[in-house]
């Protein structure tokens, strides 16, 4: 009885020493996150006051009518969501079609193309960095254009590696069927593979659409004009009259990360779902 008193306490101790720490962490995640908000509907003034108010007195939209009116920010929108879509819609056909070739298919090379494949993932962006950018630029001549944008990122290696992965986990049986009763390997992927892996092509998503989001030195190098700018590199070279207006680059991030959420809420059960499942099949 004294050994298992003993160990619950030790349980209870450590419950809250876990929890502490896990609510320290969501507060100091939260509260840059909460500045930026309540920054983003007051003046500049109040922003950058020596006393900051938590709680805003004061309430205006004018810093969001600055940023929309007085700058391409409505272009920098478009531009980072079109170049956004058209990214993960790439990399979740192109990912999704390889992943399946490695993970269900057999053909000669299969492993030494896979490893190879993996290999790049070793070597640095920075390596290639100067390479991929004279190609881009001198050799096609595709400087400040979408294509210029997402070209080098098409497909990217580590999605293929998370669709490989997550494939190998469903079951062979079923593809052996389909291809018993007359199927054909497109038509597998398309009516089998592609419905059942709706949780892991989810993930693949959410992963691909903030990482271009979010992306700020390649389209930062290739974009000239500003109306080429993504939102990440509008906002970095947002200036009024030499001064940073504090209040509409808030204003201005919080539109920005708005498609984050409504991307993570909207995908959430197939987000949550495809990670629980890695978790216990892998």
């Amino acid at each position: 009885m004294k050994k298992e008193k003993a160990r619950n306490r030790k349980k209870k101790i450590y419950s809250v020493i876990s929890y502490s720490i896990l609510i320290l962490w969501v507060i100091i995640t939260i509260i840059p996150l909460y500045w930026m908000l309540i920054s983003s509907f007051r003046d500049t003034t109040v922003s950058v006051s020596f006393k900051p108010e938590w709680f805003p007195s004061e309430v205006t939209l004018a810093t969001y009518v600055r940023f929309l009116t007085e700058t391409d920010a409505l272009r920098w929108l478009f531009n980072s969501i079109f170049v956004s879509s058209v990214l993960t819609i790439t990399n979740v056909i192109f990912s999704s079609l390889a992943g399946y070739a490695f993970a269900k298919l057999r053909f000669p090379g299969r492993n030494t193309i896979f490893w190879l494949l993996l290999g790049t993932m070793m070597i640095p962006a920075q390596v290639t960095l100067i390479p991929v950018y004279i190609m881009i630029v001198n050799v096609f001549g595709l400087v400040d254009t979408y294509l210029a944008i997402m070209l080098p990122m098409f497909t990217v290696v580590g999605n293929i590696f998370l669709m490989k992965q997550y494939m190998s986990t469903l079951p062979t049986t079923l593809i052996q069927a389909a291809r018993i009763d007359g199927c054909s390997e497109i038509g597998i992927f398309r009516k089998i593979i592609l419905p059942i892996s709706k949780p892991g092509v989810a993930v693949l998503a959410i992963f691909t659409f903030v990482s271009t989001w979010n992306e700020f030195f390649w389209p930062f190098l290739v974009t000239q004009s500003s109306s080429m700018r993504t939102i990440q590199v509008g906002l970095a070279s947002f200036k009024f009259q030499d001064a940073t207006d504090y209040g509409a680059m808030m204003a201005g991030s919080m539109l920005a990360a708005l498609p984050m959420f409504i991307l993570f809420f909207a995908l959430q059960r197939y987000f949550l779902q495809g990670i629980t499942i890695g978790a216990v099949k892998g």
